[in-house]
């Protein structure tokens, strides 16, 4: 019996602004992701306290929560806590026994994620580490490897965590890298700058290595035009 709907062919492209997408983000949101007073007061505190805005989106945040859901993570790195709202996120996922580490390099930052996380009732699940982010991944050991490792701190630095993670990662483990595409300068020849500068020098180092398979995962919201690394270790 033939479809009463037509074909569907490739859509019309259409120029659009960050309103556009702010307002798909909460339109989709409405839907899929109900209001949420822990997280929302972790936002809050975060913003009064002076932090810079500049946590994941709501989006994100439910997107890693599921991720780290569907491979049923038992242990959590994060490189970058700021505030702790996508701490928040990837401690929700995690069973009973489960356990996140989160690396902070600003005391203050650190403080404030600590208060969201007790608010959250994740204290006993996840612990905020201070200090350098790399100093503190060689300082993990190997033995016990994590599930799941999200990157999310400074730029430069991504090839130097990310050659960690992968000393620190399951096989068959999950790496994120957030905010690598960067309103599409990254790609661009005549931008530069040390966040650019810093995914560049991360693509150039995953081109050839064998140890992850990777891409990368366009993301366009509230936040943006940007994106994630995500690799797979081997």
């Amino acid at each position: 019996m033939a479809s009463q709907y037509p074909i569907q062919t490739k859509q019309t492209p259409k120029s659009t602004s960050i309103k556009d997408w702010t307002r798909s983000d909460a339109y989709h949101n409405s839907f899929l992701i109900p209001q949420d007073p822990v997280l929302d007061a972790a936002l809050k505190n975060s913003a009064e306290n002076g932090l810079p805005e500049i946590a994941v989106s709501t989006a994100q945040g439910k997107f890693l929560h599921l991720h780290a859901r569907s491979i049923q993570a038992k242990r959590i790195l994060e490189v970058g806590t700021l505030g702790g709202y996508s701490t928040i996120w990837l401690g929700r996922a995690l069973p009973e026994d489960g356990e996140l580490i989160t690396l902070e390099i600003n005391d203050k930052h650190a403080k404030i994620a600590e208060e969201n996380l007790s608010n959250a009732g994740l204290s006993s699940k996840c612990k905020v580490i201070v200090g350098p982010g790399h100093d503190s991944m060689v300082s993990l050991p190997s033995d016990k490897k994590f599930d799941l490792i999200f990157i999310d701190a400074d730029k430069p630095s991504n090839l130097k965590y990310f050659t960690e993670a992968k000393r620190l990662v399951r096989k068959g483990g999950i790496i994120i890298v957030d905010n690598v595409v960067r309103f599409g300068r990254v790609a661009d020849p005549q931008e530069s700058d040390h966040n650019i500068e810093g995914v560049r020098l991360l693509l150039n180092g995953l081109k050839g290595d064998m140890d992850v398979d990777a891409t990368t995962i366009a993301t366009v919201g509230e936040k943006g035009y940007d994106g994630f690394i995500y690799a797979v270790r081997n």
